[in-house]
């Protein structure tokens, strides 16, 4: 099935299980969503769980807020990062920290989730990756889904934790298609090996995770060595016992995110590898991130803001030979 239907089939069937989860945001009723995420559960759910709200962002997390405290599993829907921006006072001042400064006697089951990243042609006001913010917030869980099955997974265990949740996704997304097998158990803080190697240790991210497997090949025909992918899928806690692993085996790692590199996520995840790891490393890490620019909206500028497959396989090319890869 298509990513967006994973969500949705996610979100039908804990709706069908639980009575109190609601969904609320622009157009997510009547109109089915704006990337069609909750396609046909107004019909099936009535406007009393399936919330058409004004545009509004403020409102739209605030009441998700105050019914999670109610004790209702909402799920806010952003329409795009960053509109978001709008509602971080609610977010960051009592999403994530009601429970902890209650000392436990709220609890907050809810989730906000929204697309970001760069889609095509959208300019910069709705093309922005606003994670690095999000996981420094602490008392917010945050997934970021790349993969069709973890989609569907990740987005059914958010919704019936009750811990808050981001759960990010990417406008390039919606429409890809894979697999959602039902029956498995997933963990969603747990990275995923997307492709395994002994040579480079390749991390990433949502859509970065399919351009990074669009360039190892190449990478590994120029290099002649092989590349392990992994995927965070969870950005916030991050399991840094499978990064680990991989590092200590192949003594080389690259960091892409599609994020501008100054204060990036990847950062983050860079830093804990040189305090941690350093000396497993036989080179030092390399981090391939956006240009430290406003998204342009001209098609060309937009490409060259960003990695894309050829960027990525050419740099960790460069840089692989200067390190003796």
């Amino acid at each position: 099935m298509l990513y967006r239907e994973a969500l949705n089939k996610a979100y039908d069937e804990t709706m069908a299980k639980d009575e109190n989860i609601v969904t609320l945001g622009e157009d997510v009723g009547r109109y089915g969503g704006s990337y069609r995420v909750t396609e046909g559960l107004y019909e099936k759910y009535g406007e009393k769980r399936v919330i058409d709200t004004p545009i509004a962002e403020l409102s739209i997390v605030g009441n998700a807020v105050g019914m999670a405290i109610g004790g209702l599993r909402p799920v806010a829907e952003i329409m795009t990062a960053n509109f978001a921006l709008l509602a971080f006072d609610q977010i960051i001042n009592h999403m994530s920290k009601l429970r902890y400064m209650s000392n436990g006697k709220l609890t907050l089951p809810m989730v906000v989730r929204f697309p970001q990243g760069v889609s095509r042609q959208l300019a910069a006001q709705h093309s922005e990756s606003y994670e690095q913010m999000l996981c420094a917030v602490p008392g917010l869980k945050v997934l970021a889904a790349s993969d069709v099955n973890y989609a569907y997974h990740a987005l059914k265990h958010a919704i019936m934790s009750d811990d808050p949740f981001i759960f990010i996704e990417h406008e390039l997304l919606y429409n890809k298609k894979g697999e959602v097998d039902t029956s498995s158990v997933i963990d969603p803080f747990k990275a995923q090996i997307r492709k395994e190697g002994e040579d480079i240790t390749i991390i990433s991210y949502l859509k970065m995770v399919d351009d990074v497997m669009l360039a190892v090949e190449r990478i590994e025909k120029e290099l002649d060595c092989t590349c392990e992918v992994i995927d965070l899928c969870s950005l916030n806690p991050i399991d840094y016992e499978t990064l680990q692993t991989s590092i200590e085996k192949s003594s080389r790692v690259v960091m892409v995110e599609e994020d501008h590199k100054t204060g990036g996520f990847g950062a983050q995840v860079v830093a804990w590898i040189a305090e941690e790891l350093f000396y497993a490393l036989d080179a030092p890490p390399f981090r391939i991130a956006g240009a430290d620019v406003p998204i342009p909206y001209n098609r060309h500028l937009e490409l060259l803001s960003i990695p894309t497959p050829d960027s990525i396989a050419a740099q960790i090319i460069e840089w692989g030979r200067k390190n003796d890869v």
